[in-house]
């Protein structure tokens, strides 16, 4: 879009044509003008951030091999990886891959007993 937004501007079209064509607002329009005429290019600059540690390549290597083996912890599936590829990284960055991969872990819930003889628990509701 806005490598054709720039192209109407540079047949000479108004800034207030271009907006109504692509129903933007004009300051959009503006400022892209404004930005290509003084850098040459349309195109956005890169996201700020952190560096992944991480490849999409090496994310779909971590949530294979926690597929292939479930019961393994996210600490093992970091040290198969140091293993395989020879690069740290965290058990945190290995569980956000897998949460990434729709690998979640669950742990079991703490229940109360049912019946009235059981002990007191703190869980239950006063009623």
């Amino acid at each position: 879009m806005r490598g054709r937004i720039i192209g109407k501007i540079e047949e000479g079209r108004k800034i207030s044509d271009i907006e109504r064509d692509f129903d933007i607002a004009d300051s959009v329009v503006s400022r892209l003008r404004k930005s290509f005429k003084t850098t040459g290019m349309c195109s956005r600059r890169p996201g700020g951030g952190r560096v992944r540690s991480t490849t999409p390549a090496e994310d779909r290597c971590i949530v294979l091999s926690a597929k292939r083996n479930r019961r393994t912890t996210a600490e093992q599936v970091a040290n198969q990886f140091l293993a395989a590829s020879g690069k740290q990284i965290s058990r945190k960055t290995v569980a956000r891959r897998l949460r990434g991969g729709g690998l979640y872990a669950r742990r079991p819930v703490v229940l109360c007993p049912i019946d009235q003889t059981a002990p007191y628990c703190p869980f239950a509701m006063v009623s």
